[in-house]
């Protein structure tokens, strides 16, 4: 590809749409067969102006995905015991699906306390070591939702991943590091960085895919991704940009996420398919096997 070449931009927004139509379709399905119509229970600690708008957000993608939309407001001033009941309880509540804790929480909760308090088989945003070990060992489990939407749009736009060189830079538990080891069980090589990783750019030089996933503003060049490489900007920061210099960047990759418009809107389509599997699963209309084997 030559320098002076625009990369084709991956459409999370088309992508996404799709996912939820079908989503839909077997939401419907399913109250039709059982009379029960899937339910996620949105578990919100304060009133964050940006958590709340998120709530918000995905709510409305849940009722056009015919998902029932359970919203759990908590005051900022809950303790992790109290927050640790209240998932605790949704676990136990048949009528609840699947379960989201938005986050961040804050700083005087433990949040992987409150995470590994939802049972793993409502754990449709994939945040439990349970679905952290799934993802890692290739067994049957919900994966983390941004890289879960990270895989689906690579195999929409038919990205052979073995053999890749994969440079992940990020680390968080629900991101970075959950993406690697999606990426290593398609049979690419991954190297795993950060901020504080010696001569990124030198790194980044040399990978055939790049996941951005730190959250600071254009920390990749776009003059060091490599010619023809595929980009994913999973970072978000204020004023809609993300965590690469996308206008050089773009010059130089084949395939590029915009931000926004990219990796975000993928991240709510597999919340919503998650939840619906989630109700099948539970409800008995298909084991885990069956489920996991046909959204891999």
């Amino acid at each position: 590809m030559s320098q002076t070449q625009t990369a084709l931009l991956m459409d999370g927004v088309g992508v996404a749409r799709r996912i939820v139509e079908e989503t839909a379709g077997k939401a419907a399905e399913l109250a039709r067969r059982v009379g029960v119509t899937p339910c996620l229970a949105t578990v919100l600690v304060g009133e964050d102006p940006a958590s709340v708008t998120y709530v918000r957000m995905k709510r409305a993608r849940c009722a056009k995905a015919g998902i029932e939309s359970r919203l759990v407001s908590l005051p900022a001033t809950t303790t992790t015991a109290e927050l640790v009941e209240t998932l605790q309880s949704l676990s136990r509540d048949a009528r609840v699906h699947g379960i989201l804790l938005q986050h961040p929480v804050g700083p005087h909760i433990d949040e992987r306390a409150a995470f590994e308090a939802i049972a793993p088989e409502k754990d449709v945003d994939g945040v439990t070591m349970s679905s952290f070990g799934a993802m890692s060992f290739g067994l049957p489990g919900f994966a983390s939702c941004t890289p879960g939407g990270i895989m689906r749009l690579l195999d929409e736009y038919d990205v052979d991943l073995a053999g890749q060189h994969a440079v992940v830079v990020g680390r968080s538990a629900i991101l970075g590091k959950p993406v690697g080891m999606l990426l290593l069980a398609r049979d690419a090589t991954v190297t795993y960085c950060h901020s504080r990783t010696t001569d990124l750019a030198a790194i980044v030089r040399e990978a055939d895919v790049v996941v951005a996933a730190v959250g600071r503003p254009r920390l990749i060049r776009g003059e060091d991704v490599k010619p023809g490489a595929v980009v994913i900007d999973a970072g978000y920061n204020p004023g809609n940009v993300g965590d690469v210099d996308f206008d050089t960047a773009r010059t130089r990759a084949r395939l590029i996420t915009p931000v926004p418009g990219g990796v975000g809107p993928m991240t709510i389509a597999v919340l919503l398919a998650q939840t619906v599997d989630a109700a099948s699963i539970q409800l008995g209309l298909a084991s885990p096997e069956q489920v996991f084997s046909s959204s891999s």
